[in-house]
């Protein structure tokens, strides 16, 4: 450890010290060093009985929403010059025309599960249609500031059209519109910068006004430029080298647009959006479709972490979308609230989580300060090179923990085919916390990270932290979720939701703390910290959305109520809105999360359902809204529209504080 980082983990802090006599001296409770060969799994338990995988899903429209997924995914494929006029009347016709054929289907003819698909496809396609209509109204307002964005997306699509390309019209077309975007880039540099424009009037006169927008607006519309800048680099490279005639035209007016289009956008971002560095983004050197991503092998989504890495500098900007627009995303999650009522859910669970983190303060000789306490717990991460050891050992905690009880049903296979990979510094900037789902995403820091980032990876991963979410990650939270998704009624894959999967993990958490998982203060306070960030995660989320918080003023609630690092709080507002999820995803978390504690009172406190019949129900069913998830176990009665709105809120069993036994 370096003299200067020693001094800043120091800071009005007490200095930590690392574990060196081995992980288990440095893990809460005790656990030992383990290593994967300490559970083998005998090879004959990870083959299933043949006969039970016959009949494993007992919808009449499994089929049928199967097709649609593919048709579906075939036609994006096809049609993939992004947003373009002729992509969205396709997709649009598309949707419209299954939703009449689903409508004419002999509705009261199928089964629980039949009728739970039919619901779940006709919400996927009334969704996909309400959402265009917002996205036609984005694109409408950032129009002004790219006039040529059809003209410059039509060369994709001729291309996908197999029209013989005209290569000397291809390139006048390239030179015609450098010039447009030229005159688009002066026109905001002038009016940016007066003083600086007054060399010509007659220059001035002939170049267009510039377009007056919103900072919201200038951001999407450099993001929009970047696709753009893509799209034109993939379809040149499609004909370069190949057609020597195409070379010959078109290379030098390409490389002028394109440079032209890359100088636009960086003006867009520092005239409009204020961003003073903006980002370098390559020009179409990505596979369509490739990006960054949970899971997959190293160094899956770098050109995502560049990216990343970039925005880490920059303001950060969010597009909005009001309440209309959450009223819409919400009735796509069948959630029959407002969001200032999930608000409102979300301040009462944070109260609990507060008054249990003092609660654990007060044991460790702190009063009420919660927060000292919180930062006495950052202070026991363990030393460089040794998180990956720790993470192996609190998985298998976790994993001997659920083989203990028979809550869930976990395959042999699942518990052996995990694996563990490290999070690139880039990455980490925007996810300072570990990952999971088909691997272990291990967040720590790297020899090339500064002192700053070094101490805000080593404080955020502590042992205490990272064990209250392991499982959330692993089994049986998003592992156990992939494995199960891939295996059981694959078809409603199409249907994923945050409030199914990130519900689901975080309600592994609640669950686990109503078992006495977490018995010392500190324990309880690393599983307290992440239930704290995702009640926080719920008001801060919705109130940027609602117009109600700055960026800005997100993070300052962040620090304010959970005990991340200034740093992390940033990144986690920052990968919120940065387009990288939907508006609502942060609220899922908890939320869903919720809504299974709900239904868990309804069928298991209740005696209807025994707790491994419950949860493995809920995973071999597929993800869905968990108001489905509750059609199909209680049996819910079912209309077209679906089901009667199930206000969960109103139906939690009361949280368990905890009381030392």
């Amino acid at each position: 450890m370096t003299d200067r980082l020693r001094l800043l983990l120091a800071g009005s802090l007490l200095l930590p010290t690392f574990a060196t006599a081995g992980v288990a001296a440095a893990q809460p409770g005790g656990v030992k060093p383990t290593t994967r060969q300490e559970f083998p799994s005998d090879p004959a338990l990870s083959v299933p009985a043949l006969a039970a995988l016959r009949g494993s899903t007992s919808s009449e429209l499994a089929d049928v929403v199967s097709r649609f997924a593919a048709d579906q995914q075939a036609l994006q494929r096809r049609y993939d010059a992004p947003d373009s006029r002729s992509q969205r009347t396709r997709m649009r016709a598309f949707w419209e025309q299954w939703r009449k054929q689903l409508a004419a289907s002999d509705f009261d003819k199928l089964s629980q599960e039949g009728k739970v698909d039919y619901v779940l496809l006709d919400n996927h396609l009334r969704y996909q249609l309400e959402l265009m209509e917002r996205e036609d109204r984005q694109l409408a307002e950032v129009a002004p500031l790219l006039p040529f964005g059809d003209q410059l997306l039509a060369l994709q699509e001729t291309r996908r059209d197999l029209v013989t390309v005209n290569a000397q019209q291809s390139a006048r077309l390239l030179a015609n519109l450098t010039k447009q975007v030229d005159s688009l880039r002066q026109a905001l540099e002038s009016s940016a910068a007066p003083s600086r424009a007054a060399a010509s009037d007659s220059s001035r006169a002939a170049r267009p006004a510039a377009p007056r927008v919103s900072r919201t607006v200038a951001n999407r519309a450099a993001e929009r430029l970047d696709v753009l800048r893509n799209t034109v680099g993939v379809w040149y490279r499609y004909y370069n080298g190949y057609d020597p005639l195409f070379s010959w035209w078109v290379s030098n007016p390409y490389q002028k647009l394109d440079e032209s289009l890359r100088r636009y956008a960086q003006t867009i971002r520092q005239r409009l959006v204020g961003i003073q560095t903006p980002a370098v983004v390559a020009s179409g050197n990505a596979p369509s479709g490739q990006g960054g991503g949970g899971g997959g092998a190293p160094g899956a989504g770098a050109t995502a972490g560049a990216r990343n890495a970039a925005q880490a500098n920059e303001p950060i900007i969010g597009d909005p979308i009001g309440a209309e627009g959450l009223a819409m995303d919400l009735r796509h999650a069948m959630i029959p609230y407002t969001a200032d009522e999930l608000i409102a859910i979300a301040e009462r669970e944070y109260a609990f989580s507060l008054a249990e983190a003092k609660k654990a303060a007060r044991e460790m000789g702190l009063g009420d300060d919660w927060k000292a306490a919180m930062e006495r717990v950052k202070n026991t991460y363990v030393e460089p090179g040794k998180q990956i050891d720790l993470i192996r050992d609190l998985a298998n905690e976790a994993d001997a923990f659920f083989a203990k009880h028979d809550w869930i049903t976990i395959p042999a296979l699942a518990r052996e085919d995990w694996r563990m990979e490290m999070l690139s510094p880039e990455r980490q900037r925007v996810s300072p916390f570990f990952l999971g789902g088909e691997s272990i995403l291990v967040s720590y820091p790297t020899n090339d990270m500064t002192d700053e980032e070094k101490a805000m990876s080593l404080r955020g991963n502590n042992p205490h932290f990272s064990r209250a979410v392991v499982f959330h990650e692993l089994n049986p939270g998003h592992h156990l979720q992939g494995f199960m998704t891939a295996r059981y009624n694959s078809h409603r894959r199409l249907f994923n939701t945050p409030f199914w999967n990130e519900g689901a993990a975080l309600y592994w958490e609640m669950f686990l703390w109503d078992r006495d998982f977490h018995v010392t203060p500190e324990d309880r306070l690393g599983a307290l910290a992440w239930r704290m960030h995702r009640s926080a995660r719920i008001v801060f989320s919705l109130s940027f959305h609602l117009g109600k918080m700055t960026p800005e003023e997100c993070i300052e609630y962040l620090v304010d109520k959970v005990p991340f690092e200034r740093a992390n709080s940033e990144a986690e507002v920052r990968r919120s809105f940065n387009g990288s999820y939907s508006p609502i995803y942060q609220a899922a978390y908890m939320l869903g999360g919720l809504q299974l504690r709900a239904l868990y009172k309804e069928l298991v406190m209740s005696g209807k359902m025994k707790d491994r019949e419950f949860h493995d129900a809920i995973y071999r069913g597929g993800p869905m809204p968990i108001a489905m998830v509750r059609a199909r176990l209680a049996k819910v009665p079912l209309t077209r529209s679906g089901a009667a709105p199930w206000r969960f809120a109103e139906q939690l069993p009361e949280p368990r504080p905890f009381v030392r036994r």
